[in-house]
């Protein structure tokens, strides 16, 4: 049966989010399972006057990549990945699969042969996308794997996904401008300020943000969306973090995580579960123990953990930090193969202050 949310979700993709123009490129990528959805872009960006085309991604052959390939054949970068990164106008990437565990057991050195071969175009993509050559968007499709990630049943995470996607069903695209309005506000206060202290259960941490630019995320990277971001500046983070919730990347889920910086380096780190995992993506490239962006998640649709950071990240009264790369456009000069969000968890306890003013407590804005 069709489910015409999945209409709605394009539209909104194609038309809000990377905004598509006539005679312009765009990519779609995403598995088998998320066909109908690719299919309705597919759609969309015709009616739009784009050029789409369909690259198909299978976790089967991300597993048998790292299984039977030889360190020069995992490193390997097609012409199709460089050529998208490099002269495509916009991608979009739709998440759902089959089996989201499907590379849990693979070594993590290989992992990591893989995060630096990608290194390059990341860096391309954040460059363009910093000038305004280039637009992506991240977005879901509900699968049966997510929905049992989110100890869900099918029918129930559907409701999810589409309810914090588009809140307002009948006119999502009003819905996210009117989001983008209160953001717009606390991005404006937050114009000039230079210090962050976090503090939260176990968690004790200075962040410097002179001359840097805080985004507002109303829908037109990810969707779904709602936080304000900045990139620290890169030797400026001081003192201890603790992660409410499990970090996952590339199938493996880290939980527990324990961080200290000095001088804007994780200089020690720690994990209650998969501590060797996260120990050798720090260890990836040297920009990997620096801070790419500090973030606040303001999506009060969603209100729990489901292991999928695109929505995670987004939480309601919650924070979050990515080590690795950051986003040129926020001042961000750190450069690394990997960009790992972790989050944390404030509604129960915790404060951020900004140059010595209350500006956020228990997941709550205060200004």
């Amino acid at each position: 049966m069709f489910d015409i949310r999945i209409e709605k979700l394009a539209n909104l993709l194609v038309h809000y989010s990377i905004q598509v123009k006539t005679g312009q490129t765009v990519a779609i990528h995403g598995e088998n399972v998320t066909a109908p959805l690719v299919n309705a872009i597919f759609k969309e960006v015709l009616l739009a006057g784009g050029h789409p085309v369909v690259i198909p991604r299978s976790m089967v052959t991300s597993e048998l990549l790292f299984t039977y390939g030889a360190r020069e054949q995992i490193e390997y970068l097609d012409t199709v990945s460089r050529l998208i990164a490099e002269t495509y106008d916009a991608r979009v990437t739709i998440l759902g699969g089959e089996n989201s565990k499907a590379l849990t057991n693979v070594v993590p050195e290989k992992l990591v042969w893989r995060d630096k071969a990608m290194a390059d175009l990341l860096k391309i993509m954040m460059q363009r996308t910093a000038r305004g050559e280039f637009k992506w968007v991240i977005a879901p499709f509900p699968t049966a794997s997510m929905a049992q990630d989110a100890e869900m049943s099918l029918r129930e995470y559907e409701d999810f996904v589409y309810r914090a996607c588009m809140p307002d069903q009948d006119d999502p695209v009003a819905y996210w401008q009117k989001i983008a309005l209160e953001q717009k506000r606390l991005v404006k206060w937050l114009e000039g300020k230079e210090k962050i202290h976090i503090i939260a259960p176990q968690t004790d941490l200075w962040l410097s943000i002179k001359g840097r630019i805080f985004e507002s995320c109303a829908g037109e990277r990810n969707i779904p969306d709602g936080e304000i971001f900045t990139g620290p500046v890169e030797d400026s983070a001081n003192g201890k973090v603790y992660f409410t919730y499990p970090a996952i990347e590339n199938g493996h889920e880290v939980t527990g995580i324990h961080l200290t910086f000095e001088n804007g380096k994780v200089v020690e780190a720690s994990a209650e579960k998969n501590e060797e995992f996260l120990l050798k993506t720090l260890d990836t490239d040297e920009g990997a123990r620096y801070l790419g962006e500090f973030a606040i998640g303001t999506n009060e649709g969603i209100r729990q953990f489901t292991r999928e950071i695109l929505f995670d990240e987004k939480i309601g009264g919650s924070f979050h930090l990515a080590i690795g790369s950051g986003y040129p456009e926020t001042g961000s000069v750190n450069e690394s193969a990997i960009h790992w969000d972790m989050v944390c968890d404030m509604r129960a306890s915790g404060e951020i202050w900004v140059d010595g003013q209350l500006f956020y407590q228990q997941g709550k804005f205060l200004i």
